[in-house]
């Protein structure tokens, strides 16, 4: 299972332009398929549990 850039978005409440420089910074992976991101739900899930928590980087 896998979130898509407008998933992000959508969750985070953030803009386009903020989701592509999470994205860019590499706190979670990613996978391109062609040109269309995906982002795989596990790690990122992880990843925020994490950032609420106060745990991530």
């Amino acid at each position: 299972m896998v979130y898509t850039v407008k998933e992000i978005q959508q969750i985070l409440r953030i803009s386009k332009t903020t989701a592509y420089a999470l994205i860019d910074e590499h706190l979670f992976p990613v996978k391109y398929i062609g040109r269309s991101i995906r982002i795989p739900k596990e790690p990122f899930d992880k990843w925020l549990n994490d950032f609420i928590n106060g745990k991530a980087v």
